[in-house]
């Protein structure tokens, strides 16, 4: 069970372009950052230098892009950086900018990966910490709808209807997202003559420009007002009567603005804390529902703050009762593991069925069994015994005994027919024979114990 870690980048970055609704000429610079750092956004350009985290809760405005802000600091047009971080499994990152949004470059986020990648990415020490969708989870707001389902990897698939007799409903799937960098990032963001013409109006996307969008000409409008939006965009005028797309440069795919949707939908995924283990279907999204989304899987993590591990019955344990005989001292009634299901450096997985023949039953209470604190507080010894032997040259040699215990906490009985599943991981190397750890007990997905524990490796005599 070898855990992945998280990484950074190798060294910073700069992209420097105009912002699409301010106009304003910024930088935008990507910096490697410590681990469990998560994904930062620093204004430089303001007294005090702010920085906010780039998470769901922090949004406060997707009208025209995702928006976040921290009291009165407020940075825009995030979402393409965020997709290329997440999509290049970036977990840390501090990101300068020295305006209030993200400069738009192409309107992809293809200038972000090349970038990722010049500069190389980094793994660090600390454990990668996904969270492993175990259920449906489902939102819906108007006509869109985001699903996700259980599943070993991060996939998407987004559909899409834009009431538009010019554009047919698409869609557009990301299975592997290592196929990102070619298949989704240099997706470019659209817009329909209908919603630009108010925008331009307004003076609300002073960077607007072929250079950075496709433009979507697909309901005729009087030529002079088609004259007026060419003359916005510095671009030659065109027959009124001729409906299609206003481009510099033609169409990738068929289906490219349906892929930028799926892009937007990673960048505001990003926006998560955590990278996410399920398959997303995605219905007319857009940066408001996938907020909402966000947020709901933000509220799932607060809720199951520790996951429980994934247990198949089915599946051959790395140790059986067996071998673990040969590795504890502990024999009836007071070996508490049956097997163990997986063991890597710093982390293993232990398993205990409880039954009602127990012993410790005949008096913890023979009217209302209760597995006794203490017992499940060594069972979660003997499973971390078991990791730090496990790492021994002639761990039969060895024992471990208990030091010190800290932290303990009883959150649910565990009664006749519960099966516990014990995670227990190093909290720091093994140093002079001396172990500190941290266990927890699962019975299904609810966490029933935990403690953290210090322990000395002893060779027998």
């Amino acid at each position: 069970m070898e855990a992945t870690k998280q990484k950074t980048l190798k060294g910073s970055f700069s992209l420097f372009g105009k912002g699409l609704h301010t106009g304003l000429s910024l930088t935008v610079t990507f910096n490697p950052a410590p681990e469990n750092t998560g994904l930062k956004i620093q204004r430089i350009d303001l007294e005090g230098q702010p920085t906010i985290d780039a998470l769901a809760e922090y949004v406060v405005d997707t009208q025209r892009g995702t928006v976040i802000a921290k009291g009165d600091v407020r940075v825009g047009t995030i979402e393409h950086g965020m997709a290329a971080l997440y999509a290049m499994g970036i977990d840390n990152c501090l990101v300068q900018v020295n305006g209030p949004e993200f400069p738009i470059l192409d309107g992809s986020a293809e200038k972000y990966v090349e970038q990722i990648k010049k500069v190389g990415i980094v793994e660090q020490n600390a454990p990668k910490d996904y969270y492993i969708i175990r259920h449906k989870i489902e939102i819906t707001d108007g006509e869109s709808v985001i699903t996700i389902l259980p599943d070993d990897q991060f996939s998407i698939t987004a559909m899409c209807s834009f009431q538009s007799k010019f554009i047919s409903s698409q869609f557009a799937t990301l299975d592997d997202v290592n196929k990102f960098a070619d298949e989704i990032a240099p997706a470019r963001t659209f817009v329909f003559v209908r919603d630009i013409m108010p925008l331009l109006q307004a003076n609300l996307i002073k960077g607007g420009d072929l250079d950075n969008a496709i433009v979507i000409y697909e309901r005729e409008v009087p030529q002079e007002k088609l004259d007026q939006l060419a003359d916005l965009l510095h671009v030659p005028h065109i027959d009124a009567t001729q409906i299609g797309y206003i481009q510099h440069k033609p169409l990738m795919w068929d289906n490219e603005c349906t892929r930028h949707k799926l892009l937007d939908i990673i960048g505001d995924m990003a926006l998560i804390g955590k990278p996410i283990k399920g398959r997303i279907i995605a219905t007319r999204p857009g940066h408001t529902v996938n907020n909402k989304f966000a947020r709901l899987i933000r509220k799932e993590i607060r809720k199951h703050e520790v996951q429980a591990p994934i247990y198949d019955p089915n599946d051959e344990p790395v140790m059986d009762n067996n071998r673990i005989r040969e590795l504890l001292p502990h024999r009836y009634p007071m070996q508490l593991i049956d097997k163990v299901t997986a063991v890597g450096p710093t982390s293993i997985v232990g398993v205990k069925n409880v039954t009602a023949n127990e012993p410790f039953f005949q008096g913890h209470f023979p009217q209302e069994p209760v597995m006794p604190g203490v017992l499940q507080i060594e069972a979660m010894a003997q499973c971390g015994g078991l990791l730090v032997l496990s790492q021994l040259e002639e761990p039969e040699r060895w024992s471990t005994y208990f030091l010190k215990i800290d932290d303990v906490k009883f959150r649910k009985k565990v009664v006749p027919g519960d099966t516990l599943l014990f995670r227990v991981e190093l909290v720091q190397p093994v140093r002079h024979g001396i172990s500190t750890m941290k266990g927890y007990i699962f019975v299904g997905d609810t966490v029933v114990s935990e403690a953290s524990f210090t322990a000395q490796i002893v060779k027998n005599k």
